[in-house]
């Protein structure tokens, strides 16, 4: 894989963004890139549900844009695996930075998927710092997002991993996914 082609990691919360980015750049022997942690370290504010309640969504998703540009234009992140928020690709100015990229040829952007049942049941086990954005259950939630995301993120991705099995053959499939998508 080119060392300047970073890989891109979008899905629903839940999907294995995190977990496996941080396996597959060890793997990769590369760094790992939580846009959250970086969106979080750059706001003063010690988390993503804590912005979100005392800023709100709006403001989240501007700071969490203003990240986005700055890991895709850093020198310092070439080749890196970087996990976007659910929501990251959703807004039109992150997606235009996407699409901007991925046309350059500096992001390959891999869609991580898993059964809204499978997403509902890893997210009531380890629910993370992120609120409840929909619905009244991590699943109701994926099935409610998936709806409206899941089209956005087809559209971005140059592959598509299904996360929903065990995690030693998802990262496998995923570093498949990454090597072939640079290739």
């Amino acid at each position: 894989m080119p060392a300047t082609v970073r890989v891109v990691l979008i899905g629903l919360r839940g999907s294995g963004k995190t977990t496996l980015g941080s396996l597959l750049a060890q793997r990769l022997h590369t760094q790992f890139i939580d846009l959250d942690d970086v969106t979080v370290a750059g706001s003063g504010q010690p988390s993503v549900t804590v912005m979100f309640r005392s800023l709100g969504e709006a403001a989240f998703r501007a700071a969490e844009c203003a990240a986005l540009e700055h890991v895709l234009t850093s020198a310092s992140t070439s080749g890196a695996v970087i996990a976007l928020g659910g929501g990251t690709p959703t807004t039109p100015p992150a997606r235009a930075l996407l699409e901007s990229a991925r046309a350059a040829g500096t992001i390959r952007i891999i869609l991580l998927e898993a059964p809204p049942e499978t997403l509902g049941a890893r997210l009531t086990s380890n629910p993370g710092d992120r609120p409840l954005l929909a619905g009244a259950s991590f699943t109701e939630e994926a099935l409610i997002l998936g709806e409206v995301r899941l089209p956005i993120y087809r559209t971005l991705a140059d592959a598509v991993v299904s996360t929903g099995g065990h995690a030693a053959a998802s990262v496998e499939a995923l570093e498949r996914a990454a090597r072939k998508s640079a290739g």
